[in-house]
This record gives structure tokens, sequence and C-alpha cells, in this order.
């Protein structure tokens, strides 16, 4: 007679485990312990095996039976039921493996050798709160063209700016696979930004007019607001780098005997080193900022956690408060200062390098950053001069110098 639920409860442990028989092969294994397990008995190719579908009451009467079924149906095919769900289970960890996750985990280790800790943890936290959530749980060689799409319109639905470049890094993660066995086709290489995302306008970096420099300069040295981010803004001013690379500054970059600010690499988005030298203006604003941060590693520490740099943002906001919000940015000094330079008849190639804007290869990537340095480091002085004379007086002057 087939089993109860009311029998299978009933039934107490003795001494030596005993069956509980429910029909076609199946039964219930009671245990000294008071365990009750499910069986199945069966032959294969001449060879006895007994197959397990799990504990009672994790897996119920009913649930029982249905494997069983499931099991019998696959032996009456000619099918060694115990090899198919070993089969099943390693192909499902075989797709765990394969989860988009991580073979993106293992794209990233394989990416972020020549990147900056910086950029490689925000790419990091992109991945983790725009793409893994959808999908990277998935088996990487089974995502298909409309899941990529899909996520890609979620994304542009909550951080339009994101999107795209979601896109190109999903497109990299799958490049990575193909290359080492994980997947045989990119999904994302099938489409193209413009096919899916409503196209946006490229804005520049906001930037003031020339004629507007002075009474920007004096908006800064009048600036009320914290002491390091006005000297941050000034500094800036005097030396263009990138916003990035002011903020991340650490007192032991700088020689100011030698008047020099040596950039690593791994600091600057060319991914060479650079030099910066310092004017006598510069020099200044890091004398004053040496006696307020030279205690710490941080040229210009964050307000909550001096180990931590200054926020990326402390900068623009202290523009928008001297009433230069959407008008000047701090990637806004950078063109200023070229359009100036270039007006002013400095060599394009010293301007350039200066800016690290300059072409570089593996080969010449070792060198190009102490090319014309000591005419980089008389137009900077010339430049600091020219800054200070224009806040003082008030209006645009000439240009002094001797570029020509």
């Amino acid at each position: 007679m087939a089993l109860t639920d009311l029998q299978i409860k009933r039934a107490t442990q003795a001494d030596r485990p005993y069956d509980l028989r429910d029909g076609r092969g199946l039964f219930l294994v009671v245990t000294p312990s008071g365990g009750k397990l499910w069986r199945w008995k069966y032959r294969f190719e001449s060879k006895e095996k007994l197959m397990s579908y799990g504990k009672y009451p994790d897996v119920s009467l009913s649930r029982a039976r249905e494997r069983h079924d499931d099991a019998r149906r696959l032996l009456s095919e000619g099918i060694d039921p115990m090899a198919e769900r070993k089969a099943e289970k390693a192909a499902i960890k075989e797709n765990s493996e394969r989860a988009f996750q991580n073979i993106g985990g293992l794209w990233l280790e394989h990416w972020r050798v020549d990147k900056s800790a910086r950029h490689v943890d925000a790419t990091r936290r992109r991945l983790e709160a725009n793409v893994y959530p959808v999908i990277g749980k998935r088996c990487i060689a089974e995502i298909e063209v409309p899941e990529v799409v899909a996520l890609a319109k979620q994304i542009e639905g909550r951080a339009p700016d994101l999107a795209k470049r979601a896109l190109e890094t999903v497109g990299q993660i799958f490049r990575f696979a193909i290359a080492h066995g994980y997947a045989s086709r990119n999904p994302a290489a099938e489409i193209r930004p413009r096919d899916i995302l409503k196209p946006t306008r490229k804005i520049n970096l906001a930037r003031i007019d020339v004629k507007e420099l002075p009474a920007l300069l004096r908006a800064i040295e009048v600036y009320r607001g914290k002491v390091v981010t006005r000297l941050a803004t000034k500094l800036l001013a005097l030396t263009f780098v990138r916003t990035s690379e002011l903020i991340g500054a650490r007192w032991s970059e700088f020689d100011l005997k030698a008047g020099r600010w040596d950039i690593p690499a791994e600091r600057m988005k060319m991914r060479t080193p650079h030099i910066v030298p310092l004017s006598r203006q510069a020099l200044e604003v890091l004398e004053l900022l040496h006696s307020l941060t030279g205690g710490g590693d941080f040229v210009f520490p964050g307000d909550m956690d001096s180990r931590k740099a200054m926020s990326n943002n402390t900068i623009l906001f202290a523009l928008a408060r001297m009433g230069y919000k959407g008008r000047q940015t701090g990637h806004g000094f950078r063109g200023l200062a070229s359009t100036l330079l270039h007006e002013m008849g400095y060599p394009h190639d010293h301007i350039e390098l200066q800016l690290a804007h300059a072409p570089r290869n593996a080969v010449a990537a070792a060198y190009n950053h102490a090319l014309y340095l000591a005419p980089r480091a008389k137009m900077m002085q010339q430049w600091g001069d020219y800054l200070e004379r224009t806040q003082r007086g008030g209006k645009v002057l000439p240009f002094q110098t001797d570029a020509a």
C-alpha cells in the first residue's frame, strides 16, 4: 500500500534502520537517529544503484513521488538518472562559475594593471550598482542582445550619462570572455549606443570668457569659504592640472626647494608621469597649505576623513558660491590657459606637454614628460606673473613674455 503523510510522521526511530515502502521502488529509510530519507534502488547496465531524493520533511511525499516519476522516465529512455543528475549539477556549477559578474571580476583584475586606483574603484562601483543586479548571475555565454538592450535602457532611465559607458564596459567584458573561452560571441558588439539610447548633446566643460578672468581671480582671492578650498582653487588656476590630479596631490610629490611637482604615472590620465614647474606664486600657495595640511599625507585632505583626498566636487561648489555656477569649472582653467598661452606665442608643443595632452606611445612615454622642461618652467613663471598682475590690475593686461 502507498504511504501517507500520517504514517511517515508516526514512524519512530529504532535500533536499526528500516524501510517504509511506497510502491514502484520508492521507499523511505528511517534511521536510528530519527532521520527519514527518500531512496530508490534500481539497476542500470547490470549494475545496482541507489538514488537519493532528499530528506523528509524537506522533500514532501508528493515531491518525492514527482522526482521518482522523473527518474523512472529517464531510466525507461535508457538514461541513467544518477548520471543525468550529476551532469545537471555540473552544468549548474559551471554556469555559476561563468556568471557575468564572475567573469567581470576576472576582467577587472586583468584590465586594472595600468589604471589608477580611483579609476578602477569607480569602474567596479558602476558595475556593482548598474550591471550586476541585472545580468550579474546570468551565465555569460547565454546572455542575448535583448538582455543587453534592456540593461542599457534601464540604466538610461536612472542615469543617462552612464548608459553608454556601461555598454562599453559590458562589451569589454564580453571580449575578455571570448578571448578566454567563457563565451563565443559579444552581444554588446551587435548594437551601437545610438541604436537604442536617446542622443545627448555634448556639453563642453564650462569656462568663462577671457575678459571675465580678472573678476574670477578677485573672487577666488576674497572667497569666504574654507581656506584650503580657496588655496586649492588658486593653485588650480596657477598650474592648470586636471582637478583629479590636484585634489589627489600628496606632499611627497613636491620638491618645493627645486620648484617642482612630479605627478606619478598612476595618477595621470595619460598613464605617464607629469612634471609641473612651480612658479613663485604657486610656491607661496603651497607654503601656506603646508602650514595647514603639511602634517598629513594629502595636500588637500577630505573634511570628514583626512586619510582621503578632498571631494572632486569641492572646487566646483566653491566656484558656484563665488557666482560662477554653470560658467566655470575646475577643468575650465585648462582651457583658459591653453587659449591665452597660444595667443601669446608660446610653442604649441610646450603648451600641450604642460597640459599633458601630448600624444604618447610606449617608447616616448618615458621621456616626453621631461621635454622642454626649462622653457616650460619659464612659461609657468610668466603665467603666474600674468595671473597676479591681472588680479591686482582688475583687467586683462598685455601678456609680457619673451616666448616669441
